[in-house]
């Protein structure tokens, strides 16, 4: 006599199937069916989430896509702009010069001048930081002593650290060289020192590190400030965002640009302690060991 088989649904490409005995009762053939039936539900439930995951997954990076669109859209904007001020300050702020050559004896236009020329200035600057932000230029890779970098960095805003009572710590080993863009990197670590900075008006801390990680080399900029509100985590590298009186709200965002130009990213977290901590990653193909 043949052995009735009850079948169940494939389960991972194969054909599954129980042997039930010729003389096999009916409490048989319904515990075969629930286990046939519990294995097909569990099927179905690792199918569900890989579904849900999936589709989680695409909606990122189509969220992804068209916020690089939009950036895409308002870079070519913002240089277009950038560059028609630039065009604008460069007589006026000669025509400002040959004003005060003219007023060296009027001590009240004279103040008024220096105010306009400040503004100018601030004006200036954002117009650069606009034309940072929307260059596209690959990097000129070289060999950058970190070390050296770092030292060159925090020297620059020694006064501003010694105004405002903050002291500093580097951690970099002497032999760490990186191939990267040493202009690129230079501007992306100073913005990333000069927010640790801001963030500091009372006083701190400023620890600068530099160690080898899962994906290759990470430059961290820590302070001892207030740290960063579940907003500004997921908005602080966004161009144009800010929580300052001033600024223009594009030096963080220019850090993720270095970072994404060198195949790298930029991330920033609280710290344990408190405070805030800015990484700047650049891949292991990104990194040469001292000779």
């Amino acid at each position: 006599m043949m052995t009735p088989t009850l079948h169940t649904a494939p389960e991972s490409g194969q054909r599954d199937s129980v042997l039930l005995p010729a003389d096999a009762d009916l409490d048989a053939v319904l515990a075969a069916w629930n286990q046939a039936t519990a294995r097909l539900q569990g099927t179905h439930e690792v199918l569900t989430r890989e579904v849900a995951r999936l589709s989680d997954e695409l909606e990122r990076k189509n969220r992804a896509l068209e916020r690089k669109d939009r950036l895409a859209d308002l870079g070519r904007m913002a240089a277009h702009m950038a560059h028609e001020v630039r065009n604008s300050l460069v007589p006026v702020t000669l025509y400002l010069s040959l004003l005060k050559r003219r007023l060296t004896d009027d001590t009240g236009s004279l103040d008024i001048l220096n105010k306009l020329e400040a503004g100018f200035t601030a004006l200036d600057a954002t117009v650069n930081d606009l034309l940072g932000f929307t260059s596209r230029h690959e990097p000129r890779r070289e060999n950058v002593v970190v070390s050296q970098l770092v030292a060159e960095i925090v020297d620059s805003v020694a006064p501003q650290l010694a105004a405002q009572g903050i002291r500093s710590s580097v951690d970099v080993g002497l032999s760490t060289v990186i191939s990267a863009d040493r202009e690129m990197l230079r501007r992306a670590l100073l913005n990333l020192v000069l927010n640790a900075v801001d963030a500091m008006p009372e006083g701190g801390e400023l620890v600068v590190t530099c160690f080898e990680g899962p994906a290759g080399v990470e430059l961290e900029v820590a302070d001892s400030g207030p740290g960063l509100t579940d907003e500004q985590q997921a908005k602080v590298f966004d161009p144009f965002f800010t929580t300052k009186n001033t600024g223009t709200g594009l030096g963080l965002a220019i850090v993720q640009r270095v970072a994404d130009a060198h195949g790298g990213r930029a991330t920033a977290m609280n710290c344990p302690e408190g405070g805030a901590a800015f990484t700047l990653q650049l891949p292991r193909v990104a990194m040469r060991a001292a000779a």
